[in-house]
């Protein structure tokens, strides 16, 4: 039988974890044909998640979990959970029950029609405030105009990947990661299926509105460089401008004389050529801050343990490699 495995990240979800295993169990009960592993990737909880987790790989031998060594983000706590998933297929989906288990069997059966990618696409955000949704609006907006691949609006992490694009994406190892954009870039046969999102069923958000805002800044600089042409075009159009009102300035000057004033409209312009230059500066210095991060080659994670068993650094880095099929 063929193997689907479930990668869920979990950071401080002590609340949800017995809730989202029971439906899990009642969606593997539904189709018996398929063999399943509920691979957990615990990215330094600071509650009971972890222990929790251990209990039920204990009463269940189908759950595995990856300890990670601290909390890394769950960008990066997914390609760990992409290395060490054994499945013929992965589903990723996040332990707050948002995402409903319940629509795991429709991409099975979308896969087995032979869709490497089944995405489930929003069709309605519950429990999101009005700021959330149109700031995410805008933001897959401006993405999209910026980026030559395409990008998926109103979609999140949860859906089917077929082995192969599992193996595409642990090939990619840049440190600043954004993955949703990952999964649009290694392109393969992709399938959309439509839901509606339910709320947390229990405890908080980790995203606050900051780090929703470095993850916007981490999808924009990984997938186009238009932030660096549109300054650059900008300060070749302000520079052209100000040639010319210099040559009026000098030619006025020549022709009728010019008094000594004009200190507002100086300032203005010193000012405001200022502000171009540090906006400037500020977007080169994000695209170099993410050239210093991938030139120190340093590991994307570190591993604690992985279902009880402590892991080596020194042979933590055959997980990544290739499988052939």
């Amino acid at each position: 039988m063929k193997k689907i495995s479930i990668l869920i990240p979990a950071y401080n979800e002590e609340e949800v974890l017995y809730s989202l295993y029971r439906r899990l169990v009642t969606v593997f009960d539904s189709i018996p044909n398929y063999l399943f592993e509920v691979l957990f990737v615990n990215d330094g909880s600071k509650d009971n998640t972890l222990p929790i987790i251990r209990g039920l790989r204990e009463g269940d031998r189908r759950i595995s979990y990856v300890n990670l060594s601290r909390n890394f983000g769950k960008e990066t706590a997914m390609i760990a959970g992409l290395d060490y998933a054994q499945g013929d297929a992965v589903i990723i989906l996040d332990a707050d029950l948002q995402d409903p288990p319940e629509l795991i069997p429709e991409m099975i059966t979308y896969w087995e029609d032979g869709y490497d990618d089944v995405f489930a696409k929003r069709r309605s955000r519950s429990g999101e405030t009005w700021i959330k949704k149109s700031t995410a609006q805008a933001f897959y907006k401006l993405l999209k105009k910026t980026t030559r691949i395409p990008i998926q609006e109103n979609t999140g992490d949860f859906r089917l990947l077929d082995r192969r694009c599992v193996e595409a994406l642990k090939q990619m190892r840049e440190t600043q990661r954004y993955t949703k954009g990952m999964f649009s870039w290694i392109g393969y046969n992709k399938k959309e299926i439509l839901f509606d999102r339910d709320p947390r069923a229990a405890g908080e958000t980790k995203w606050n509105y900051i780090k929703l805002v470095d993850l916007a800044i981490e999808g924009i600089t990984s997938f186009t460089t238009a932030p660096l042409r549109f300054s650059a075009l900008f300060g070749f159009s302000i520079s052209i401008f100000a040639f010319l009102y210099m040559i009026w300035i000098i030619a006025k000057t020549l022709l009728y004389g010019e008094s000594v004033s004009g200190y507002p409209s100086i300032m203005t312009a010193i000012l405001f050529l200022g502000g171009i230059q540090l906006l400037s500066i500020g977007i080169i210095g994000e695209y170099l801050g993410r050239i210093f991060n991938e030139t120190k080659k340093r590991p994307l994670y570190f591993v604690e343990e992985y279902n009880n068993q402590k892991e080596n650094p020194t042979t933590q880095g055959a997980r990544h490699e290739t499988r052939s099929y």
